[in-house]
């Protein structure tokens, strides 16, 4: 149990500390364009962001796949900025924009799933099974990922119910800031 508990809480400070910052962005761009009464498809859109995330950790621990770091550096920030640039160019197309997102959550959760890949590797090489480790780390994640969604829908229904706000300036004022960050991150770790 203790070993859960170990991994559990190495998930959920994947996606809390201050280090998790392009997690965060990246959860904050997804469901910029959803409302607080969305909520079930909001859970549905970060549980395929996890299982794109585990099914990619899992297959890097297990040595079947392997992507050098530097580009995999790269590769988040540039799915973010991919993500906050559809929530702008789409602002008006909320059905189908929602269904790309599921899409573009499990596949995103793909390449950020290979993020963590090398220090897991490292943790879990030890360990007889990956199967508890891992499912810790992801539990661990998916209640890091509801906590700031949580936190997300607080202030949404705060700016739009108390201050009037209207939503789509929230999507292009938040898209469009996650944009600027998330660009500043990928141009950084351009891998040439």
């Amino acid at each position: 149990m203790q070993d859960f508990l170990f991994y559990l809480n190495l998930g959920w400070e994947h996606i809390i500390s201050l280090d998790a910052l392009d997690h965060q962005l990246f959860v904050l761009a997804l469901i910029a364009v959803y409302s607080y009464s969305d909520w079930k498809k909001i859970l549905v859109l970060v549980t395929a962001f996890t299982i794109g995330h585990s099914v990619t950790l899992a297959l890097s621990i297990l040595d079947i796949v392997r992507v050098p770091s530097d580009w995999v550096e790269f590769l988040i920030p540039l799915t973010i900025v991919l993500t906050a640039l559809g929530n702008i160019l789409m602002k008006n197309k909320k059905q189908s924009q929602t269904k790309l997102n599921y899409y573009l959550a499990l596949f995103f959760g793909l390449i950020h799933g290979m993020g963590f890949a090398n220090t897991a590797r490292v943790m879990i090489a030890k360990s007889q099974s990956i199967a508890l480790p891992l499912l810790g780390f992801n539990v661990g994640l998916e209640v890091g990922q509801i906590a700031i969604v949580f936190g997300i829908l607080i202030l949404l229904f705060i700016l739009l119910n108390l201050f009037k706000v209207n939503k789509k300036d929230w999507i292009l004022f938040v898209s469009s800031g996650v944009f600027a960050l998330s660009l500043k991150m990928t141009l950084e770790r351009i891998p040439f």
